[in-house]
């Protein structure tokens, strides 16, 4: 599968990355009110924390150490969405396989990105001066073309993990979808 990416929307990491933040955030509103300002918070920032990075790493792919540092950034925080999961779920906020299918969710997440950070020139704009054979950005470009989307094969980092559905909504697992149960019941 190879295809234009026109924006860090069309990455399939930053998909899969999305619709996780958002169904956190679903789970998070049957946390009890005293996790307000720490779990809850804490999950929802890391979790949206995760896509918002692979965003900003996209728009730096022009230097490959700016890319690979936000990228980075993306990792940690999705390790972090892990913990606060497993917190939840040591509290009884979430059920055991909640938890464990959203911790799974986001290993497939990080192996992405991790497969990015790896091999950057896959993804990075690259320009050679022939002259001197020196690396870098062109500026000097009068002229602004979308057809200069870099063509990017997403075949290695989809097979990382589970297709993509056509809607974000139910692209997590099935155990994902159902909805929290409240552990006050």
């Amino acid at each position: 599968m190879s295809d234009r990416i026109y924006s860090h929307r069309d990455l399939i990491v930053y998909q899969k990355s999305f619709a996780a933040g958002k169904r956190i955030f679903e789970l998070s509103k049957s946390f009890p009110r005293e996790e307000m300002f720490s779990l809850t918070d804490q999950v929802r920032r890391s979790s949206r924390s995760v896509s918002a990075n692979i965003a900003e790493a996209w728009r730096k792919r022009r230097y490959e150490k700016h890319f690979c540092s936000t990228l980075n950034i993306a990792e940690a925080e999705a390790a972090e969405t892990q913990v606060w999961l497993e917190y939840a779920a040591a509290h009884g906020y979430l059920n055991q396989k909640t938890a464990e299918d959203a911790n799974g969710f986001y290993d497939e997440i990080l192996k992405m990105i991790v497969s990015m950070i790896a091999s950057p020139e896959k993804w990075c704009v690259q320009w050679r001066d022939k002259g001197t054979g020196r690396q870098g950005v062109k500026e000097s470009r009068t002229e602004y073309i979308s057809d200069d989307a870099p063509e990017i094969d997403q075949s290695e980092l989809h097979s990382l993990s589970h297709p993509l559905p056509d809607s974000l909504s139910p692209c997590l697992p099935d155990s994902l979808s159902e909805e929290p149960e409240d552990p006050n019941a």
